[in-house]
């Protein structure tokens, strides 16, 4: 059992997201967690928009670091992708790919992939920049304030995604309800809530940081969101694959669920 001492907080003392990244979401030789970070979001995001139920004006983007192929689904589907961020360091990271800087992050691999995927793989430079164009603001967000973008108020929602925020910002499950019911608060009645998170999972490792994470399972995350008023529409579970040291996640899980009306 580690120390609890040893353990960074995620929006509290930040990591590098650059090496993020390069650990968790590259197409380097040696990154092994291809499938459970990239291929598994990519297809149940891509399936779940291919259904054309899940549509409107305004997608908000509550993820962790500065990764962006999950959106890749939602692309063209909305007509503004806010996203949220919770460190200046991921928004600086994720404005780099933004604006095409030297250096940044190549996302080209998870855009192929979603062309695979989704069976339009011609259309590759069309995706990327597609994919800039719709992200029309990126803006830091307080978790512990009521309004997270306070003095901005956000217009309502129609569709929320957020992938391993929760995991990484919550401590135990009140904490969990609390987060949850503050992203209810950004969507309208009737829209969709898009999650993605680690099944069994306590820690992951950034550089030399170890970032500690609220460990859950499956039910757990199914009541939560049916006590604060939520349909579960579908839910999909992958056991781990990846052999690695860097983190102890047993699983991932998708959920999609909308907020009654």
């Amino acid at each position: 059992m580690m120390d609890p001492s040893i353990f960074k907080i995620y929006h509290v003392h930040g990591y590098d997201p650059r090496q993020h990244l390069e650990h968790y979401f590259s197409d380097k030789p040696d990154m092994v967690f291809a499938d459970d970070t990239l291929k598994f979001p990519i297809e149940n995001l891509t399936r779940t928009f291919a259904q054309g139920h899940i549509k409107g004006d305004v997608l908000i983007d509550l993820s962790v670091s500065s990764m962006i192929h999950h959106l890749y689904a939602s692309c063209g589907i909305f007509k503004h992708i806010l996203v949220l961020k919770v460190s200046d360091r991921c928004i600086l990271e994720l404005k780099r790919w933004l604006n095409s800087r030297t250096g940044a992050f190549d996302w080209v691999h998870a855009a192929k992939l979603h062309g695979k995927i989704g069976g339009k793989s011609d259309q590759l430079e069309d995706k990327e920049e597609n994919m800039r164009l719709a992200i029309n603001h990126v803006i830091k967000c307080c978790l512990e304030k009521e309004n997270m973008t306070n003095p901005i108020v956000l217009p309502p929602a129609d569709c929320i995604i957020s992938v391993w925020l929760l995991d990484n910002i919550c401590k135990n499950e009140d904490d969990y309800i609390r987060n949850l019911r503050k992203f209810s608060k950004l969507l309208k009645p009737g829209a969709h809530l898009l999650l993605i998170g680690g099944l069994g999972f306590s820690y992951y490792t950034v550089g030399k940081d170890k970032i500690r994470t609220f460990s859950y399972d499956e039910d757990f995350v199914r009541r939560v969101l049916v006590g604060e008023g939520f349909v579960i529409d579908d839910c999909k579970v992958k056991k781990r694959t990846a052999e690695s040291h860097l983190t102890d996640y047993k699983g991932i899980i998708f959920i999609a669920a909308h907020k009654q009306e």
